[in-house]
């Protein structure tokens, strides 16, 4: 198991468009071999900061959702569309390196 945090400065008055097409990336990440749950966080002080928490059965699967079509295709159109600057992935843990777990748990 692996936990990834996706976090994503976003355009003012963005805010909405970026929560729906969170909504339709995770139904993409639904449908991934391996993804097993994602929520969707905003920061509380500034509205315009989002964090994306995944877990992902390995880091693989993780690495393979980044790498397919349906993902870049949303990217591209963020990039155009929505985001004030380019997105921050990072590993926050894999259960199967020495029972390393999100920080958030």
């Amino acid at each position: 198991m692996v936990t990834v945090g996706m976090n994503y400065e976003v355009i003012e008055g963005k805010q909405h468009q970026f929560e729906a097409m969170f909504a339709k990336v995770l139904t993409v990440m639904n449908e991934m071999e391996g993804h097993t749950d994602s929520h969707l966080y905003v920061d509380v002080a500034n509205a315009g900061s989002y964090l994306i928490v995944s877990q992902w059965d390995s880091e693989k699967a993780y690495d393979n959702f980044i790498a397919s079509d349906r993902f870049k295709s949303v990217v591209t159109w963020g990039k155009e569309q929505i985001l004030a600057g380019r997105p921050k992935h990072e590993v926050y843990g894999r259960s199967e390196s020495a029972g390393q777990s999100c920080p958030a748990h």
